[in-house]
């Protein structure tokens, strides 16, 4: 299993268009091949609550990097979403954890 993780900002007065936009994107990924759960958080920080942190299992770092990003639905997923971030987030994928409790 991979973990994709991005720290989402968006753009202060936009979070609440970008959580129903988010809501109609997330149908676009759930659909992919490896496509396992994604998780959605919003910072709870002072001066933070324009961030959100995007976690997605995938069962290979393909699935997400070969599958998803060259698919159609990609292509939707960025136009609903890609203009709420600023700066543009980086994404990262880990492998299995190495410990935990």
């Amino acid at each position: 299993m991979i973990l994709e993780s991005a720290l989402l900002d968006v753009l202060p007065g936009q979070e609440d268009a970008f959580l129903v936009a988010f809501a109609e994107a997330k149908p676009l990924i759930a659909v992919q091949k490896g496509f396992r759960s994604l998780e959605l958080r919003r910072c709870v920080d002072t001066g933070r609550e324009s961030r959100f942190l995007l976690r997605v299992e995938w069962e290979t770092l393909e699935d997400h990097t070969e599958g998803f990003r060259r698919s159609a639905e990609y292509e939707k997923w960025r136009t609903l979403l890609h203009g709420f971030y600023s700066p543009f987030p980086e994404v990262e994928h880990y492998g299995q954890a190495l410990h935990s409790a």
